[in-house]
Order: structure tokens, then sequence, then C-alpha cells
């Protein structure tokens, strides 16, 4: 029996309107969700396991809010909920990712699988990173994957087309879009899920190796410029060469 860990995090709402307040962006009203892309991550998963049998652990890291998701995902079907309980509103990606990988260790993965890049940050660094510190191979921007009983064979995109690539286990599988639409549970598991128990999983409280200065908006996009007549079209040609480095 695999043992499948899928890593989420619980980020705003991608439609969420974010504002700076004393240097900090001010999240006291935002709706929190599941990053999408770990949405896909968590189908796959689920796929794993009806494919060939296994175990299906969502973990994430953060304070007890994040236990939504967790519930969430419980709806979904997973076996298990964890989570790595910190309440640091700044973790770089090296804590974050030894912190994960230590965890996964402790659930016995054999298998993980996350989202290609969260939806706050798209920095799309935790997949490689919990697999170097694993010691474990890692392939990203994976759109599709049969499952084998021990090894998997996945479809990455490349410069040329789909490049098909078999690994054995253990492996860290970062997840793009491409395996269908995520699941959504049903009335049955969403009552179910509000018993499930979440696991607390201890392990060292890695320090950060970079310090968080502050938040700032974005500057503004500059008002847009309109023409009117052919006379227009040689500097039109150049505003968009020059300004909008669009030709």
């Amino acid at each position: 029996m695999v043992e499948i860990v899928v890593l989420i995090k619980q980020v705003p709402d991608t439609n969420a309107k974010i504002e700076i307040k004393g240097n900090k962006a001010d999240l006291s009203m935002i709706k929190w969700i599941t990053s999408p892309y770990d949405e896909y991550a968590m189908e796959i998963a689920l796929q794993h396991k009806e494919a060939h049998g296994g175990n299906v652990t969502a973990l994430t890291l953060g304070p007890q809010r994040t236990d939504k998701i967790l519930k969430d995902a419980k709806a979904l079907g997973v076996d298990k909920i964890a989570r790595i309980n910190t309440d640091e509103e700044y973790l770089d990606s090296f804590s974050v990712q030894s912190m994960l990988a230590e965890a996964c260790k402790k659930l016995g993965a054999q298998v993980v699988y996350c989202g290609k890049a969260a939806a706050d940050t798209n920095a799309g660094s935790v997949g490689p990173g919990v697999a170097e510190k694993l010691g474990w191979p890692s392939i990203s921007n994976v759109t599709k994957v049969e499952f084998n009983p021990d090894s998997l064979e996945v479809m990455q995109p490349t410069s040329s087309g789909q490049s098909r690539i078999g690994v054995n286990f253990p492996v860290v599988i970062s997840c793009d879009k491409g395996m269908g639409e995520p699941r959504r549970a049903n009335v049955k598991g969403i009552m179910m899920a509000k018993r499930a128990v979440v696991e607390m999983i201890e392990v060292e409280q890695v320090s950060n190796m970079s310090e968080n200065l502050g938040h700032f908006s974005p500057p503004e996009k500059p008002p847009g410029k309109s023409f009117d007549g052919h006379e227009h079209v040689p500097e039109v040609v150049r505003l968009l060469r020059e300004e909008a480095n669009v030709i």
C-alpha cells in the first residue's frame, strides 16, 4: 500500500483585493481558499489511490485557520489530514521546504504531489525544494500521470511538444492542469469531514534564511492612450515597439 502525501496551501482568494496598511498586507478581511494548483494535485493523488490503492494524506503548514482546507480535502476523500503548526507570519522557502520534507518522512511518504506553484507567491519552489531535501527525484509541470504499482509515467510540456517520463518511487510530482477538473465534495463528504481530526506533525522549527522587509503595492499602470486616424500608425507602431515591447 503506497503512502501518498499531497501538499496543500491556504492562500487568499485569487479575486480578493489586498490592501497595504502600515507597510504590511492587511489580510484581516480576506477569504481564504486552497491554492488552485493544489486542487489538481489532490485530484491526481486521489486518482492514484483509486488506481492501485494506498493511503492519501493531505498535509499543510500554518496556523489553526488552515484546518479549513484540510477539512475540505477530507470531504473529497483523503484518508488523513495533517498540519505542521506555525503562527509565523513570514516563512521563507528554505524553512517551509525543510519542515515539509521532515513531515513527509514522518508520514512515511513514497509519493508526494503538490501544485506547480502557489497562487500567492507563484514561486514554484516547494516541489523541487522538498525533493532536494528528501534526496528524491522531482518532476515539475506534470499534466498527466499513469500509475503503476511502484512507478509513474508522466507527461511534461517541453519546447518541442510533450515529454513522457518514467520514474520509480520515491518521487515528488508538481502538478499542472491536465488530468481533468478537480472533483467537488458532496454533502455526505462535507458532513463527515466536520468530525475529522487533524493530526499535528511535530517537526524542528527551521529559521528563515532571509528577512521580509515589508509589503508594497505594485505601481499603478499609466492611463491608456488612444489614437484616431491612419496618420497615427507610425506613432502607434513606435509605442508598441518601444513602450509595450510587443513587436
